[in-house]
C-alpha cells in the first residue's frame, strides 16, 4: 500500500525561516568575527537573517530583445 500524499512529511523546509538554530547562529557570528572560542553557546546575541532576493528574469529577456532589435537595425 502507498501512503497518501497529504500524510507524507516534506523532505525539507519549503519556505524561508526567520529564526536560526544555535549552530547556525554561531556560524554567522564566526563570519562576522563576533564569536570567541571560549564563549558560552547559551545567551547568544541576536543575528540578522539575510533574506533571499528573487532574481529578475524579466529584465534579462527585455535586454535580449533590445539587443536583437539593435542588431536587426544595424544590418
Amino acid at each position: 500500500m502507498s501512503i497518501d500524499k497529504s500524510l507524507k512529511k516534506p523532505s525539507g523546509v519549503v519556505r524561508a525561516r526567520n529564526v536560526l538554530k544555535r549552530g547556525e547562529r554561531i556560524l554567522v557570528l564566526k563570519e562576522q568575527d563576533r564569536w570567541l572560542e571560549d564563549q558560552s553557546p547559551l545567551g547568544l546575541p541576536k543575528v540578522r537573517v539575510a533574506k533571499a532576493a528573487a532574481g529578475k528574469k524579466k529584465k534579462k529577456k527585455e535586454e535580449e530583445e533590445d539587443e536583437e532589435g539593435t542588431e536587426e537595425e544595424a544590418t
